[in-house]
């Protein structure tokens, strides 16, 4: 694939996931807005709320002028309090006022991406005020990707709509969040030199991966098959991705769910350094 196809496959499952949100939310009953997700604090309401304001950001509107509130408890760091800013701001908009602003944003930033002309590895600005970051302009939309696809998914799952588990947003998720395993087992679970961390995922998005730890004690990921790894994660597809996402705690996982065949301790450093997003 050419940098100019991946762009191109970026801004397509962006634009799969986005929509799919505004379909499930278009008509929505008003009491289904407030219903709690897995995000700490967020409501229905307060995820498309978010997907709005990173979308408006992106295309250089305004920040809204609001103080939050002093009592809102799964506010932790200045980052989320960042966050936080735009989502409250809109708790008191109405379903059809919600439905309207995220159709608009939708076709600006579609308006956007189809017509920049900016280059696969051009470095662009993340904007998000104090914290913005420059970065490939592909790696912006992989992680704009991410961000949309896994809110969808916290949609669905507190809608009680599950779907899309394996489309175009899922399989820019999953390669997204694979690069970070090898950092995660050999660097902060502290896997010794010669270990051997299987995954073996099922359900609609498959796949078996192996992390394997040098003698320097760096990471490394492939697909190949490993006989007796040191530890072994047996686990489905959506689970693997809310405890990556820190969307469910490893203990909270109902019985079954996660199968851990090998070194205990090491299986619980891993899974306690797991979370790559929120």
């Amino acid at each position: 694939m050419t940098e100019n196809q991946a762009v191109q496959a970026y801004t397509d499952a962006w634009t799969h996931s986005i929509e799919s949100i505004a379909e499930l939310v278009a008509s929505l009953p008003g009491d289904s807005w407030n219903r709690p997700t897995e995000c700490p604090g967020w409501s229905v309401r307060d995820i498309v709320s978010h997907v709005i304001a990173v979308e408006s950001e992106l295309l250089g509107d305004p920040r809204p002028i609001h103080s939050l509130p002093s009592d809102l408890r799964h506010i932790k760091d200045e980052v989320s309090r960042y966050l936080e800013l735009p989502v409250d701001k809109r708790r008191c908009h109405t379903a059809p006022e919600m439905t309207s602003e995220l159709e608009y944003v939708i076709i600006r930033r579609a308006r956007a991406l189809r017509t920049a002309t900016t280059a696969a590895e051009d470095t662009v600005r993340f904007p998000a005020g104090p914290y913005s970051f420059d970065l490939p302009y592909q790696r912006l939309l992989q992680i704009r990707v991410l961000d949309v696809w896994v809110h969808e998914q916290d949609l669905r799952r507190a809608l009680r709509l599950p779907g899309n588990l394996d489309s175009p947003g899922a399989q820019v998720t999953r390669d997204l969040l694979l690069r970070g395993l090898p950092k995660i087992v050999a660097k902060e679970a502290g896997a010794p030199a010669g270990a051997v961390v299987v995954f073996d995922v099922t359900g609609p998005l498959e796949f078996l991966r192996t992390i394997r730890v040098d003698e320097n004690g760096h990471g490394s990921i492939d697909a190949q098959i490993s006989l007796g790894p040191d530890v072994q994660f047996t686990l489905d597809w959506e689970t693997w991705l809310r405890l990556a996402c820190g969307r469910v705690r490893p203990g909270a996982l109902p019985a079954g769910a996660l199968r851990i065949d090998g070194d205990e301790e090491l299986a619980q450093r891993v899974l306690a350094n797991f979370v790559q997003t929120h």
